[in-house]
């Protein structure tokens, strides 16, 4: 085992001593924070967030004119004049025309002039509101009392509340998706990027026939399971920097957010109770909650120590079990072009899961090929981290991390003969068929 350790050593700081590894680690989390001040500067700054638009309604129908409300954007005023003069006027303003002919109920028609195009938010605000004042008149029209209609009108809001053992806790379930998504991808980009490194490490050795050397003192199963856990340890713990560098960057972004949002709400609060004569037209609406906080608040809902500790189990077990096999392919070839022909089916199955994460898993995540998926070793290190946001009972995921262990076991012991042979073959083109002649040598 001393050999093993040596190699594990050598391959871990060869690689974190590397002016790229700090590089990659530190770029994460700087980027995480970057967002952040975008986002806040963004809100608190944008003249396009925070604009007021003027929408001068010109209404031939008497239907809406007079009713539209106003909001913390838009204010509705009556076009002045006729047609023709407002259109004019209206080249010489940022403001908008809305254009209600007679018939808009029936035919629509309803048209909105501007020197700009309007964006999506004034257009369906304005929809929303004509919708609403069309139901109204017609409801009026029919002889119903729309007082009465309104009153018993009901105003439901859902909020998503998880039963636990330890009682009743606020859930959220686009943080959910956000949390499976991300494992998903982090999980699936982990694989590919450190199994690959394996596989390339295995090929330089063997085409500088390094390896010739290294083997005389050293079994082949030695020298791969100390190369596998190397690396596995290197991404481990450049995964660990990013999560922990990431949570603290997120936690300090939140709290400065928070504290930056309470002030403008608490003045809001004071202008609205102290004015005693306050008109509607100036009235300011509460702040909206800005996204960036509405955010971190989500992300609280998250039970991320229990979600890390089970991705490092599927990072450590997907890891091993993928890397045996890319140091399989690695032993198999002389160059990194010819292992095109063994990639694409050993990461068939991961592709095919990240694929049905977004497809299928995050909106039935309790369904039969969710659970199916899970517990397969080739496929359960990204179907399994999409379902741990949403609850999954514990006995699947014992199934599905007994399974892992049998999994990377016998794809290592598989691979392990394998690469005993193919380490030492030189200049003869490799097949599926000749790998398994190799498994089959007898020591």
């Amino acid at each position: 085992m001393n050999k093993v350790f040596l190699i594990i050593q050598r391959e871990y700081l060869v690689r974190v001593k590397k002016k790229a590894f700090l590089v990659s680690t530190l770029l994460v989390p700087g980027l995480l924070l970057a967002m952040y001040a975008v986002i806040a500067l963004i809100y608190a700054n944008s003249d396009e967030i925070n604009a007021k638009h003027i929408i001068n309604v010109k209404d031939e129908s008497g239907i809406f004119a007079g009713k539209f409300k106003d909001n913390s954007n838009l204010y509705f005023s009556p076009a002045k004049g006729t047609l023709a003069e407002a259109k004019a006027e209206l080249k010489l303003t940022p403001d908008f025309l809305l254009v209600i002919p007679a018939d808009a109920v029936k035919n629509g028609g309803v048209q909105i002039l501007s020197k700009t195009k309007p964006n999506f938010t004034i257009t369906s605000t304005i929809e929303r509101q004509m919708t609403r004042i069309a139901e109204d008149d017609a409801i009026v029209k029919a002889g119903i009392d729309t007082a009465k209609l309104n009153a018993i009108k009901p105003d439901i809001n859902i909020k998503a509340i998880e039963l636990s053992d330890s009682g009743e806790k606020d859930s959220s379930v686009g943080a959910a998706y956000g949390a499976g998504i991300t494992g998903a991808i982090m999980i699936y980009i982990a694989l590919l990027i450190y199994g690959s490194q394996v596989m390339r490490g295995v090929i330089e050795e063997k085409t500088n026939r390094i390896i010739e050397v290294i083997v005389s003192s050293v079994k082949p199963f030695q020298l791969m399971l100390g190369k596998i856990l190397g690396i596995g340890m290197v991404g481990l713990t450049q995964f660990l920097l990013w999560i922990v560098l990431s949570s603290g960057v997120t936690i300090i972004a939140g709290k400065m957010i928070a504290k930056n949002d309470a002030p403008a709400k608490t003045e809001q609060t004071v202008k609205k109770n102290t004015d005693q004569t306050p008109q509607v037209e100036d009235a300011q609406p509460v702040a909206p909650k800005s996204p960036a906080l509405g955010f971190y608040e989500s992300l609280q809902t998250i039970d991320f120590g229990y979600i890390l500790s089970w991705f490092i189990f599927y990072f450590l077990s997907g890891f091993m079990l993928y890397a045996a096999l890319f140091a399989a392919v690695g032993s198999a070839v002389d160059s990194e072009t010819e292992t095109q022909q063994f990639m694409f089916p050993l990461t068939l199955p991961l592709l095919f899961t990240y694929m049905m994460s977004f497809a299928f898993i995050l909106n039935s995540p309790d369904s039969s090929l969710a659970f199916w998926l899970s517990v397969i070793p080739f496929t359960a290190p990204i179907a399994m981290m999409v379902r741990l946001p949403f609850g999954v009972p514990d006995w699947q995921l014992a199934l599905s991390a007994a399974m892992m262990i049998v999994g990377f076991l016998f794809t290592t012991w598989v691979a392990a003969r394998i690469y005993r042979v193919g380490i030492l073959m030189y200049g003869k083109k490799s097949s599926y068929k000749e790998l398994v002649k190799w498994f089959f040598y007898k020591e």
